[in-house]
């Protein structure tokens, strides 16, 4: 892994709005961490039962996650994502034709994007999806901070695997 780290460490005090979305920052940059520095025969490789748990395909995941709660979910866009009814997983395997490059840079794009569009609207705000579901903002950057640790901690299992590279 590089040794930079551009993380910025969340405020131990401030405002519900700046620490939410510092907390989800930082694990946002350590998704990053963990894929800098790999080969694409690493970025891509299966080292876990399931064949979806790459580097390259948990990136993917990610940024389509990102998609929905916030383009499509707080801001109203439709869906663009690659999944379908017939493959709901169709996000992780289409990493297989991307470089690595190329999935984090998409990451960091939608990242940028999921945060301008928080940014917009109070955390109150509530967002109806899903056959009259209603969810508020707070409860996505929270939901949005469990789903990046969850995934950040896979990565962090699978890059020691494949160089033996650990940390935060």
């Amino acid at each position: 892994m590089t040794s930079s780290d551009t993380r910025i460490d969340p405020p131990r005090t401030g405002g519900e709005l700046d620490q939410l979305t510092t907390f989800l920052d930082y694990q946002r940059g350590t998704v990053v961490r963990k894929a800098t520095g790999l080969s694409e025969e690493d970025a891509h490789r299966v080292l876990l039962p399931s064949e979806l748990m790459t580097v390259a395909g948990l990136l993917s995941h990610l940024r389509w996650v990102e998609a929905w709660w916030f383009d499509v979910v707080v801001n109203g866009q439709p869906d663009r994502a690659p999944y379908t009814e017939e493959d709901p997983d169709r996000e992780f395997r289409v990493a297989a034709d991307m470089t690595l490059a190329q999935l984090v840079a998409d990451y960091e794009e939608q990242c940028s994007v999921s945060r301008e569009i928080a940014g917009r609207f109070p955390l109150d705000h509530v967002a109806t999806y899903l056959d009259g579901k209603q969810v508020n903002v707070r409860w996505v950057l929270i939901h949005m901070i469990e789903e990046t640790a969850r995934h950040a901690g896979h990565l962090d299992i699978i890059r020691e695997q494949l160089d033996g590279a650990t940390g935060e």
